[in-house]
């Protein structure tokens, strides 16, 4: 990613990441995605805001080299997770007088995953500052947003809010700025599902704090940069609240057609019904689009098939990944096809232990589904109609 000027004496110097697609080994990134770094030039000291993916340090490097730098003083590191701190030791050989200014849990685990000397480090304290001589870095601690050390840094005279991963989108994008389109608020909404949902109660409470700092400029570690931080943080409230959509979600695996018989029928019954329904195939389904439309739904009816006794493990991973994001989720249904016996619903609870959920009627059918096996459907519709009712939906 070329050299962006953010501010006078105040540099974008991360990099892009055109052609990762897969992060954690785990989340899709059908977008790629970036690493933001940023370097603040104050008339006393320079301050380096996170470093990039190891996979990427070189580019970090020549960006710095093209600025000409010859000296940082300090390396604040907002999170320890490796996609932001893992090039901070090639820094720390290139600029050895640099500092890796850190809170106390941060420096543990930095010590931890990347051996950085413990003479190293400057540790602060939550709502502590420090001077670069014109501009001044306040450090507000955010844990479990979205790990236990996570911080945030706000620039004072400059009003920009360094915000880490809060805010963030897995977006490979040459713009500096979000142009605020729904395909940009689409990719933060996914980066939101999938990382950060977990977190939304912490989240909420840190907003309208955020909300009184009024920055001018939020710079993520991910994705582009917000000039109207008014949009992202609407958008944020609304994903955190416990507002919900008429939608049913039916993620479904089906092996011999009986189980997907059930969802699509399940589905136009509740079309019929005045719910929107979404159907997910687990065998070609993005699971970041599913991870979306959790953060709006109340319902979902997971479609598991058995196999030789057991859940489909495809059907086993959705659940599991679901419990994982923890969503407002209020009802869980259950339908599938089994050929002798199972144990699908005892599976599938076990899964999602920690969501404060409801259980609705199961439908659970042997072989191809029968005229009887409908109307259990029609039943679960009827079911879901009514709890849409009592939470004002319909």
């Amino acid at each position: 990613m070329p050299l962006r000027k953010i501010k006078e004496k105040i540099f974008s110097v991360g990099t892009i990441d055109w052609e990762r697609r897969l992060f954690d080994e785990l989340v899709p990134l059908p977008d790629g995605t970036s690493y933001n770094s940023y370097l603040i030039l104050g008339n006393e000291k320079t301050a380096l805001i996170d470093t990039v993916d190891p996979a990427k340090t070189h580019e970090l490097i020549n960006n710095l080299n093209n600025l000409g730098i010859k000296r940082i003083d300090y390396i604040i590191v907002n999170h320890a997770e490796q996609d932001h701190s893992g090039s901070i030791s090639d820094v720390l050989e290139l600029y050895p007088m640099a500092k890796v200014v850190a809170n106390a849990k941060c420096k543990s685990m930095l010590m931890d995953l990347l051996h950085i000397p413990e003479d190293k480090f400057i540790v602060i304290e939550d709502r502590q500052e420090l001077s670069l001589g014109d501009k001044t870095l306040e450090f507000i601690l955010t844990p479990w947003v979205h790990w236990p050390e996570t911080m945030v840094t706000f620039l004072k005279e400059d009003k920009i809010l360094f915000s880490c991963d809060l805010f963030g989108s897995h977006f490979a994008t040459s713009r500096l700025y979000a142009n605020e389109d729904a395909k940009v608020l689409e990719d933060a909404k996914r980066y939101y599902a999938e990382i950060m949902m977990p977190f939304r109660l912490q989240i909420r409470k840190y907003l309208d704090w955020i909300e009184k700092l009024t920055p001018e400029i939020i710079a993520p570690s991910h994705g582009p940069l917000w000039k109207n931080p008014d949009f992202i943080i609407k958008a944020h409230r609304e994903w955190v609240s416990d507002s919900l959509k008429n939608i049913v979600l039916i993620p479904y695996i089906s092996m011999h057609h009986s189980t997907k018989q059930m969802a699509e029928y399940l589905a136009d019954a509740l079309v019929k019904r005045g719910i929107e329904a979404s159907l997910f195939n687990l065998t070609v389904t993005d699971i970041g689009k599913f991870a979306i439309a959790l953060v709006d739904a109340p319902t979902m009816v997971l479609g598991a098939p058995t196999v030789l006794a057991g859940t489909h493990p495809a059907a086993i991973y959705a659940a599991y990944l679901t419990n994982a994001l923890r969503p407002k989720l209020k009802y869980v249904g259950i339908i599938g096809s089994y050929g002798w016996g199972g144990k699908a619903v005892d599976h599938i609870k076990a899964q999602l232990s920690t969501l404060k959920v409801e259980l609705l009627n199961p439908v659970l059918i042997k072989g191809l589904p029968r005229e009887e096996d409908f109307k259990k459907l029609d039943n679960l519709a009827e079911e879901i109609l009514n709890k849409h009712k009592e939470l004002g939906l319909i």
